[in-house]
C-alpha cells in the first residue's frame, strides 16, 4: 500500500512538473510574439531662433506632426517640448521621436516631398538642430 502511495505520489509530482514546463514555454513563446518590433528611431531636437514667434513655432509644430498622415513610412511619432529641469538641453526646446521599420523607410522619408515642405516652413525659424538614429534595443 505505501508503496502505491509513494508510486502515485511520484506521478502526480512528474505531471505537475510537466506542466509548470508547459506553461513557462507557453508564456516564453507568449513573450516572445508581443514584444515590439525592432524599430528605427529618427530623434529631431530643435533649437528655434529667439525672433521667432508663437506662430511661427506652432507652424513648425503642426507641419511635422502631419508628417505621419502623409508619409506612410512613417511606422510611429510623437514629440514634446524639453521640461528637465537639469538645464542641460543647450538651448534645444522641441524633440520629435519618429520611427521606421527599416533604413529603406528612412530612406523614402528623407528626400519626400512632404518633407521636403515640412522643412521649407522650419527654415526661416530655426536656429540649431540635432539629428540622431539609432536601433532600438530590447
Amino acid at each position: 500500500m505505501k508503496k502505491l502511495v509513494f508510486i502515485a505520489l511520484l506521478s502526480a509530482a512528474a505531471i505537475i512538473s510537466c506542466n509548470n514546463q508547459q506553461v513557462k514555454e507557453q508564456e516564453s513563446k507568449q513573450e516572445q510574439e508581443n514584444k515590439p518590433e525592432k524599430m528605427l528611431r529618427h530623434v529631431v531636437l530643435f533649437k528655434f531662433k529667439d525672433s521667432a514667434t508663437t506662430e511661427q513655432v506652432k507652424a513648425v509644430e503642426d507641419a511635422f506632426r502631419e508628417l505621419p498622415s502623409k508619409i506612410k513610412e512613417i511606422k510611429d511619432f510623437e514629440w514634446g517640448i524639453n521640461n528637465s529641469p537639469e538645464g542641460l538641453n543647450q538651448g534645444l526646446t522641441h524633440c520629435f521621436f519618429v520611427s521606421f521599420a527599416n533604413e529603406a523607410d528612412r530612406e523614402v522619408y528623407l528626400p519626400h516631398p512632404e518633407h521636403k515642405a515640412f522643412v521649407e516652413v522650419l527654415g526661416p525659424v530655426l536656429d540649431k538642430v540635432t539629428v540622431l538614429d539609432y536601433w532600438a534595443q530590447q
